[in-house]
């Protein structure tokens, strides 16, 4: 059986009161601002002579320097305005039109019919290619202008682009050309963005600077169409050509960075957010707009959205559905009882056994929605103290007493706490197998796409331990790499590199800072910064995380393992030049774009660089928990949401001795409260310990042990430091204490191990194994289990070095600098929100 939840905020369909699909407003107000431009009826060039036509094709710059293939073109010529020729039409556009070659399967064949009389096979396709020619010099001479559509449906021009760059608009093309050398576009991604430019010309007429947005909108749409329609793949579709045009620099200040702001949802109205639910009393409907409008300055979009659901869809349009006719507030008692027993269980359906079956499940949320209720007449009856006449004639009495809401309310904040409790219990110790698959999976993965790349087309590498061979043909050189398995499967290894990589990245960033998913896609290269101590003048790195949530601004400390993380992010996005590319980030929660930002989390896709979003970083989380087999309690597989990551980070923080108000400012809580029930401790045991501690530090050191110390003293706290070095190391026990380990410094998780000591180790390993197989052989299983922790010590010293050895390994990036992106645009400012 498979569950499929109704989405609550999504809620609405056309089987429960003809509800509109929710939270998607209709785009054609920002369509309409940019139309696509209109070809008229005539032109100067259409309506030219037979031989007017030739004397201007058959001259420069239409003209080639190889005569066999001008010849092949002037033939062409002749042959396409000798068939247009006697078609109906005062213009030749007309005859075009009238033809009917836009609606023929292969225009060739009409354009080739009247001479292709007694020419064999191969002779009648040597003039459909003759003829084919001769229309692309048509074209781009602004002859004959045909639509959209029939240039991406049926066989084209030949080399249209090609000619149109030779042409009509040598310096356009060639401005275009140097801004795909700039952005390493693929040689697949090129020819196909020049030749959606070349077709917007065709058919609208004007030069590349001509172009406008609605043009590009309209060409969109006809590509996405036509591969959909002929199963090509995603590089067929793309839109890359919008970004080359939109380089120029010619298009308005208002036009959007990307076609996709022309098909995803914006902000709702709030009369939209009310009438997406049907309500069917207009002054219900007016008093819950009016309502909204009071908390549109004070409230962000999302908790507007998600009030206007409670309200309008739970809570009225509910009623009207069960008690057809109201429209008073003031509710009958057992209307109102019922009503609250329906908002404590939501439906759900589920398909078993080929059939839909409903299940009714209990509303997480719905304390909340019942206290988003009483709330809303609890206003009421206040503001109608300031206006009567306003609010006055809906005041009532509240069907929720506070009572029962405050009964509940803490009832349901212990199973909530409960539940997360148990997510981090079981997520904490099982976090170290998830870190080590999403790390392996990405070294595998790197190694794989190493090996494929030294490999020649069509031959065969190992990969592990099957062996693939390398595809022929790669759709798209920039971002794809293909290989085949024995069984013919095709795989992807630049795209499963990419998955591997930004999965362990997203994967190391969540657990080592305890920011928010929104807070991880909107890292930018602006958020590392530095910060020198006056003290000592040492550089600090600070990741800088932008308002979210609370609108509360925050720095992070970089640790080292963070620092190398961002360190191999900044290399992978970084470009041949050195800066970050600008994307533009599309805001799932405030339903706006984002001013263009040099972004960390972005990758190329469909031949553009485009922000990571927070879907498809949940989904490259759970390909890495696929691969790592970890499973819950009940034995199914282990989920991880982003954020069980903060959850993870703060409980982990205040167990190793983070105070918990230090704990609040890292997460960016408002109330120590909140950080509190993050952790899955019990708040009375931290605070108690806290102060314990504090009582027994002070205990510990009298207020006359803060003098100068003398010099035996002074020799004495020196000599420590010198009585804890090792022959493996240094011991990092602190001052006056004791080797409370009988000096057992393999064993000591205290001892930091010096990479000159890793030949002593690793001989110390190889003689503890060979003291381990004799223990064992002669029967000595204590003396077994005691070298065995022995040998536990020794692999946890060599994996110390190993990772010492990496981090000194790393590349130096240094920090950003608005020098380093020169020729972009300022620093953005902070993220406003209401």
């Amino acid at each position: 059986m498979t569950a499929v939840p109704q989405a609550e905020a999504e809620a609405g369909t056309a089987g429960r009161g003809g509800l509109r699909p929710p939270d998607w407003r209709e785009l054609s107000e920002l369509r309409r601002q940019f139309p696509p431009r209109a070809n008229p009826a005539s032109w100067e060039e259409t309506r030219a002579s037979r031989g007017g036509v030739l004397a201007r094709v058959l001259a420069g710059p239409f003209t080639s320097d190889a005569d066999k293939y001008q010849a092949e073109v002037r033939r062409g010529i002749r042959s396409v305005l000798d068939w247009l020729a006697a078609m109906p039409g005062q213009t030749w556009q007309q005859r075009w039109t009238a033809s009917g070659a836009e609606q023929a399967g292969d225009w060739r064949v009409l354009a080739a019919a009247p001479d292709t009389a007694g020419r064999t096979d191969t002779a009648v396709r040597s003039l459909q290619y003759r003829c084919s020619r001769g229309l692309a010099v048509l074209i781009c001479a602004d002859v004959i202008r045909p639509s959209v559509g029939w240039l991406l449906a049926t066989p084209a021009p030949t080399r249209l682009a090609a000619v149109m760059a030779r042409t009509r608009a040598p310096e356009g093309f060639a401005t275009l050309e140097e801004q795909c050398r700039k952005l390493a576009t693929g040689e697949t991604a090129r020819q196909i963005a020049l030749a959606r430019i070349a077709m917007i010309m065709a058919a609208k007429g004007g030069l590349v600077s001509d172009i406008t947005v609605g043009d590009c909108l309209e060409m969109v749409r006809a590509s996405t169409g036509a591969a959909r329609a002929e199963g090509r793949d995603r590089a067929y579709r793309s839109s890359f050509f919008y970004q080359l045009v939109r380089s120029l620099g010619r298009f308005p200040d208002n036009a959007p960075a990307t076609t996709r702001a022309f098909h995803v949802p914006g902000q709702l109205s709030i009369e939209e957010m009310v009438d997406r639910y049907g309500i069917e009393s207009r002054p219900v409907r007016d008093l819950l707009v009016d309502y909204l409008r009071e908390f549109e300055i004070s409230h962000d979009y999302p908790t507007l959205r998600n009030l206007s659901f409670v309200l309008a869809r739970l809570f009225w349009r509910d009623l009207e559905l069960h008690h057809p006719g109201i429209s008073s507030l003031n509710l009958p008692p057992d209307a109102a009882a019922a009503w609250k027993q329906r908002m404590l269980v939501k439906e759900t359906t589920a398909v078993e056994d080929g059939e839909l079956v409903v299940q009714h499940t209990p509303r997480l949320a719905a304390v909340q929605y019942l206290g988003n209720v009483r709330s809303f007449y609890l206003d009421i009856a206040q503001w109608a103290a300031d206006d009567p006449s306003r609010w006055g004639p809906w005041v009532a009495v509240c069907p929720i007493r506070d009572g029962e809401l405050t009964r509940a309310r803490s009832k349901d904040t212990a199973a909530r706490k409960s539940r997360m409790d148990q997510r981090t219990r079981e997520r904490l110790p099982v976090l170290p197998t998830l870190i080590t698959t999403a790390e392996n999976r990405r070294a595998r993965a790197a190694q794989l796409l190493a090996t494929a790349t030294a490999a020649a087309p069509g031959q065969e590498f190992p990969a592990g331990d099957d062996v693939l061979r390398r595809a022929a043909r790669t759709p798209e050189t920039a971002s794809r790499l293909w290989a085949e398995d024995p069984a013919g499967k095709r795989r992807d290894l630049k795209g499963e590199e990419r998955r591997a990589f930004w999965a362990w990245a997203a994967v190391e960033v969540l657990r080592l800072t305890g920011i928010r998913i929104e807070e991880l896609t909107e890292l930018s290269h602006h958020s590392l910064i530095q910060y020198r101590l006056p003290s000592t003048r040492e550089l600090v790195p600070l990741l800088q995380i932008a308002p979210s949530k609370t609108d509360e601004e925050r720095l992070l400390v970089i640790s080292p393992e963070l620092a190398d993380v961002l360190a191999a992010i900044v290399t992978r996005v970084r470009e041949p030049g050195g800066g970050i590319p600008m994307v533009t980030a599309y805001d799932y929660n405030e339903k706006a774009w984002n001013p263009p930002m040099p972004l960390l989390f972005q990758w190329r896709w469909r031949l553009e660089d485009r922000p990571l979003s927070p879907a498809f970083i949940r989904r490259l989380l759970n390909d890495t928990l696929a691969g790592s087999g970890l499973t819950d309690a009940s034995g199914s597989p282990l989920r991880f949401t982003p954020h069980d990551f903060r959850r993870l980070f703060i409980t982990d923080a205040v167990m190793h001795g983070m105070p918990p108000h230090i704990a609040q400012l890292v997460a960016g809580h408002r109330d120590i409260n909140t950080t509190m029930g993050y952790k899955a401790v019990y708040p009375e045991e931290v605070i108690t310990g806290h102060r314990a501690f504090i009582a027994r530090r002070r205990s510990l050191r009298p207020g006359e042990e803060y003098r100068t110390p003398s010099d035996q003293e002074w020799e004495e706290f020196l000599g420590h430091f010198e009585r804890r070095r090792v022959a493996l190391g240094e011991c990092g026990r602190s001052y006056s204490t004791p080797c409370i380990h009988e000096h057992s410094c393999l064993r000591c998780p205290l001892l930091r191990p010096s990479p000159a000591q890793r030949p002593r180790i690793t001989e110390i390993r190889g003689n503890l194994l060979d003291r381990i197989a004799e223990a064992e052989r002669e029967g000595w299983h204590g003396e077994a289990e005691g070298l065995k922790i022995s040998l536990a010590g020794a692999e946890v010293k060599l994996a110390q070095l190993d990772q010492m050895a990496r981090r000194a390994a790393t590349i130096h990036l240094g920090m950003p600098a608005f020098g380093e992106i020169a020729g972009r645009t300022a620093l953005p400012a902070a993220k406003d929100r209401p």
